[in-house]
């Protein structure tokens, strides 16, 4: 749609100019300080989970590494199973009120989580979590609807680095602060800074309000997605490989802390936050490199390779002697990790007609967030009874055998 010039009957139009265009910025900012402190929230209890575990009354060593996993990955079930919802509510009520939605209920549930007395109530408000967040999601549907096209790529990008960004700070917030105020003040002061992005989401956002449509005009077609696919092969092939990669990180971060134990580690919070920032940052420098490589040479080629190197990587961390060799592991292992989702999702994007390419995202999404349930629970269940080195062997041969699939299945051209 083309911009008239300003003139005297251009006036009304510059008065009624859609709010996003006059307020994206202010939006984008919102939304980067707001993806942040809630991933921040959502990741910063990871160093010191079975620590937490053991304190409301877990004794065995075994139901404790099982229990952080279950924990960790109720969050992810509950917001799996809630996302589509709050989309379509996002839809018709507006972005904004899902993202006010989300600040204020993280706010509530981040500090219950630090009142709980009991496993099944800290598995209930992790549940609660997931069920009331999606802060993350809402905003990047925001950005990417109500920012002009021209600087959409930039603002995401924005929006992509505040995510980042909080999956690097969260773990070590997370081993930083336990020691200094006490666990449960920890989850009190995270609920106060989400609460903080609740009053600047309320009072600082503004959001075109949405068109209605008119008087007996025609419903919109309903598009079946699946029927306007001509290769489905591809795309079902990077939900299962979406889903592995979320399982193979998740599977192992949960049981980081219990492991650094074993192998003696002095000050067990700080270096497991340490260990799970290494592979945050890692991914963070690398995404757009492993990104510029896809673009020249294939993006089904890149993630056959990133899921081998990873895959070879995870072998020697069941090994290590100390904690240091297993940080410069994972951050390699972050190197090959962080090309994969963008890669991934552009795989997705070009496999698919216009029409469905954000449905076709959207499911994307919801197999990584299978993948966050699963790998704790796996990792968890592994790592309590048979071991820590076994989790990383099984997570191993999964990813050794998607990289195989994916070699057989590699379309001709990509």
């Amino acid at each position: 749609m083309s911009v008239q010039p300003p003139s005297a009957t251009a006036q009304p139009f510059a008065a009624d100019q859609p709010i996003a265009e006059q307020y994206w910025k202010r939006n984008l900012a919102v939304c980067v300080l707001g993806a942040f402190t809630t991933i921040v929230a959502m990741t910063l209890l990871l160093p010191f989970l079975p620590l937490y575990v053991e304190h409301l009354g877990v004794s065995d060593p075994a139901a404790i590494v099982q229990w952080s996993g279950v924990a960790f990955g109720a969050t992810f079930l509950s917001a799996a199973l809630t996302a589509p919802l709050w989309g379509r509510l996002g839809d018709r009520y507006g972005r904004k009120l899902m993202l006010i939605r989300a600040s204020l209920g993280m706010a509530i549930a981040m500090s219950l989580i630090g009142l709980a007395e009991n496993i099944y109530q800290l598995v209930g408000l992790r549940l609660l979590a997931g069920l009331l967040g999606g802060y993350a999601s809402g905003a990047t549907i925001l950005v990417a609807t109500q920012t002009p096209k021209e600087r959409s790529g930039w603002a995401l990008g924005m929006l992509s680095s505040g995510i980042m960004a909080g999956n690097l700070t969260g773990p070590l917030i997370g081993g930083l602060l336990p020691p200094l105020i006490g666990i449960r003040n920890t989850f009190f002061l995270a609920g106060g800074v989400i609460f903080l992005t609740f009053l600047a989401t309320l009072f600082l956002m503004k959001e075109t309000p949405r068109r209605k449509r008119a008087a007996g005009a025609p419903k919109p077609v309903t598009v079946r997605a699946w029927d306007v696919i001509p290769d489905k092969k591809p795309v079902i092939t990077m939900f299962v490989v979406a889903c592995l990669v979320m399982f193979s990180i998740m599977s192992i971060e949960p049981i980081i802390t219990v492991y650094l134990i074993q192998l003696h580690t002095k000050n067990v919070t700080l270096m497991a936050g340490v260990v799970m920032s290494a592979t945050a940052l890692a991914s963070v420098l690398s995404a757009s490199r492993i990104g510029k490589l896809a673009d020249r040479i294939g993006h089904w080629k890149v993630v056959v390779g990133c899921l081998s190197v990873a895959a070879v990587l995870l072998i020697p961390q069941a090994f290590v002697s100390n904690e240091w060799q297993l940080v410069v592991l994972r951050f390699l292992m972050g190197i090959a990790l962080g090309g994969l989702l963008p890669c991934i999702a552009a795989i997705i994007r070009h496999s698919v007609p216009d029409i469905v390419a954000g449905r076709m995202l959207g499911y994307s999404t919801s197999s990584q967030y299978v993948g966050q349930v699963l790998g704790p629970l796996t990792g968890g269940y592994l790592g309590g009874h048979f071991g820590m080195p076994i989790v990383f062997i099984v997570t191993c041969v999964l990813m050794a055998a998607c990289a195989v699939v994916m070699l057989v299945m590699r379309p001709v051209r990509v």
